[in-house]
């Protein structure tokens, strides 16, 4: 959504924090374009939801000015260590510049409320749009075209924004195992460690740290899950997403 007031300018990023993928970067460097900083967590299934669409903006708007830059700030201890973070940019082959938030300094200088968020800046590094939580690709994209100063249609690969209310409220999260009925459009698992899980039967690996999709439901869907633990994996939260009603 457009901020009340056109006043708010990007906070200075803190020195000694960790950057990947580009030397340490200042804000008052990058005032000459636009800047859209984006808040994640590599085990937070909404912020992977949110990463395929934070990579294409930069691949396709970056040539024509846009910086973006993602903060790493962690919800869950694996993402406290820098080399999960860091395995996890390489998973998910993201080549724009990540600094390392570990002990939520930008998140405050930002007063940010939650995973995953986002916040453009104008040219001169005025904010102009902020959305927290997923969803609104469209609303952002095209907010990113008009500092970039293009006109058209965001075109295909912009999903539009689906209203609210078409979504139904998911069952809520579940400390650890969270086996069990659910009601949702999607199941994932918050893990530590390396190993297995199975659900509902089937043989689901478990390469590092993160968040893994379980089950995906074309619809909202009511069911069960029987979810279990090999060894070396632990089961930090199950998460319930919603998805659209039948």
């Amino acid at each position: 959504m457009r901020p009340p007031v056109d006043t708010i300018t990007a906070p200075s990023f803190p020195e000694g924090l960790e950057w990947l993928n580009v030397a340490p970067l200042r804000i008052e460097k990058q005032a000459e374009r636009p800047v859209l900083v984006d808040f994640w967590d590599f085990c937070r299934p909404e912020s992977l939801l949110m990463v395929p669409h934070v990579k294409r903006w930069h691949e396709l708007y970056g040539p024509e000015g846009l910086r973006v830059i993602s903060v790493h700030s962690p919800g869950y201890p694996p993402g406290r260590d820098a080399e999960n973070v860091r395995a996890a940019v390489e998973s998910l082959a993201i080549e724009h510049p990540v600094v390392l938030d570990p002990d939520f300094e930008c998140w405050r200088a930002y007063e940010n409320p939650g995973w995953p968020a986002r916040y453009l800046f104008a040219p001169g590094l005025s904010l102009v749009e902020v959305h927290h939580g997923d969803g609104a690709i469209r609303e952002t994209e095209l907010a990113i075209r008009e500092q970039l100063g293009l006109s058209g249609d965001p075109g295909p690969q912009c999903p539009p924004d689906d209203a609210d209310e078409l979504l139904v409220v998911p069952t809520a999260a579940r400390e650890g195992n969270g086996s069990g009925p659910y009601a949702a459009g999607e199941a994932w698992a918050v893990c530590d460690g390396r190993g297995m899980l199975r659900v509902n039967g089937e043989e689901l690996p478990v390469p590092g740290p993160g968040a893994y999709r379980l089950i995906a439901h074309p619809h909202h869907a009511e069911a069960v899950l029987d979810l279990e633990a090999g060894d070396g994996v632990e089961i930090l939260e199950t998460v319930f997403l919603p998805g659209p009603p039948a």
